[in-house]
């Protein structure tokens, strides 16, 4: 299977969170070619600063495994991980990270920082940027227009 197959899910989860009016951001973890975790944005629906995507795919990748330990799975994610799902990537020891659009304000995998640069769990995280990209930006492009309109 390709990076841009399943994106295609984590898109699906971002979908979801627009739906919900929360900033769109999908994330979908993937071991031995099969989803394990999902996650979509809902900090807004559960008023929980951390109920980001990546942290709900990794937490329910995590339950799925029985085992905190991710090596070898993938995470793909619509949007490129803030610090605190940068160190759940690093921390959980997931292989490779795939994502669609870098983030300039709180992106930590090389744009405002980098987290995710130096593991000190283990082996250098893999990193591929740019799948799906415009379709990632158009649902955000979105939330943002609809967001503005109501101000």
């Amino acid at each position: 299977m390709t990076h841009e197959h399943w994106m295609q899910f984590a898109l699906k989860e971002a979908e979801k969170a627009l739906a919900k009016g929360e900033v769109p951001i999908g994330a979908v973890v993937v071991m031995e070619n099969r989803i394990v975790g999902r996650g979509h944005n809902l900090v807004e629906t559960l008023q929980d600063a951390t109920a980001h995507a990546e942290m709900l795919a990794i937490t329910a990748a995590e339950g799925t495994q029985a085992s905190w330990r991710l090596e070898g799975a993938a995470l793909y994610v619509t949007v490129e991980p803030c610090p605190m799902c940068s160190g759940a990537v690093l921390l959980s020891r997931i292989s490779t990270l795939v994502y669609s659009t870098e983030e300039a304000r709180f992106g930590a995998c090389g744009s405002a920082s980098n987290v995710i640069a130096k593991n000190p769990f283990g082996p250098p995280v893999e990193i591929v940027v740019g799948v799906k990209r415009n379709e990632c930006q158009a649902l955000l492009q979105e939330f943002f227009k609809k967001l503005r309109q109501k101000q």
